[in-house]
């Protein structure tokens, strides 16, 4: 009887062909070619003795019998997920800790603090899932998450860490290159760039709303340059190539350092219901690692804010 089930690799081609409903989208995210899975799809009919599609020249639909296996192969691979997840965190024991962080939080605020971290924990191993996905903490490899949202994650503690303002910052070479920023308008002489983004549907700041809140009138956005990720507008204000508008909170140190410079006392709050937070399973509450992690950033938090009570804030606006 065991002969007649499907390998796992046979389960993912129907899950996936059958929530698209086309091989050939189906065939992108398995990596294959759309001959590959049509041959694999007709492979498991084969074995199984049934039909689970039919076919006519412009699409493809569930057979009565593909909608059960369908429904089983997806449960069937949610089980399987679940169960190595769970072996994973048996596997790292209490060594390690898996943290699922965007690559913008990450670069900009995580490791730069990573060693103050790892000096107080020098038995746990931080290892993290680079990603804003959405992630599942039973069927995901992921202890903890760093998100940004208003908090409200079912079955899951959130600590609020910081909310987020974006400010106009340049580097010490721009500044000195002759051209002068001494008010907003003198920004229109240079290229100007910023993040293009929508993370829950929310329109992050951008060039014109920056301009809005300081009360510039007449600007023009054509000569902004959009990225899809804030290290690409670090980048390009760190080689002095524009001006760029960051989230403060994440360039702090560098501005401190000297690497940027903040530009004028305006900047733009995201969306006041929207933070980062920290956020891990209910049932993970009480674990060691998850409370080390936990204390040490909201105290790394709690400092920041003290620091910034005598540190150049600015005004910002909704």
């Amino acid at each position: 009887m065991n002969r007649l089930l499907p390998g796992t690799r046979a389960l993912r081609t129907l899950e996936a062909a059958a929530r698209h409903l086309n091989f050939t989208r189906a065939a992108d995210e398995l990596g294959l070619t759309p001959a590959a899975v049509s041959y694999q799809i007709k492979e498991i009919e084969e074995q199984l003795g049934v039909v689970l599609f039919t076919r006519t020249s412009r699409s493809i639909q569930l057979t009565p019998a593909g909608s059960v296996l369908f429904d089983a192969a997806v449960d069937a691979l949610h089980t399987l997920q679940q169960a190595v997840s769970k072996a994973r965190r048996l596997t790292r024991g209490d060594a390690q800790l898996r943290l699922s962080v965007g690559a913008r939080f990450a670069t900009h605020w995580l490791l730069p603090r990573l060693p103050q971290f790892q000096a107080e924990h020098p038995g746990l191993a931080l290892t993290f899932d680079i990603s804003d996905a959405v992630r599942d903490f039973a069927a995901d490899d992921v202890d903890a998450a760093i998100r940004f949202g208003a908090g409200d994650y079912p079955g899951a503690v959130s600590h609020r860490l910081f909310h987020t303002v974006v400010v106009p910052v340049c580097s010490p070479a721009l500044l000195q290159s002759g051209r002068p920023l001494g008010r907003p308008q003198d920004l229109f002489n240079h290229t100007l760039c910023y993040v293009d983004c929508r993370p829950g549907g929310i329109v992050w700041p951008n060039w014109p709303m920056w301009m809005a809140a300081a009360g510039v009138d007449g600007f023009d956005d054509s000569r902004s340059v959009a990225f899809a990720e804030s290290s690409h507008v670090v980048q390009a204000v760190m080689d002095g190539a524009a001006v760029g508008l960051v989230e403060w909170e994440l360039v702090e140190r560098d501005v401190q350092a000297g690497r940027l410079v903040r530009l004028f006392d305006v900047g733009v709050r995201v969306a006041p219901e929207y933070a980062y937070h920290l956020v891990y399973p209910a049932a993970s509450a009480s674990d060691r690692r998850i409370c080390a992690l936990r204390d040490w950033m909201l105290r790394t938090v709690s400092a920041a804010d003290a620091v910034k009570q005598h540190y150049r804030p600015g005004s910002f606006h909704e």
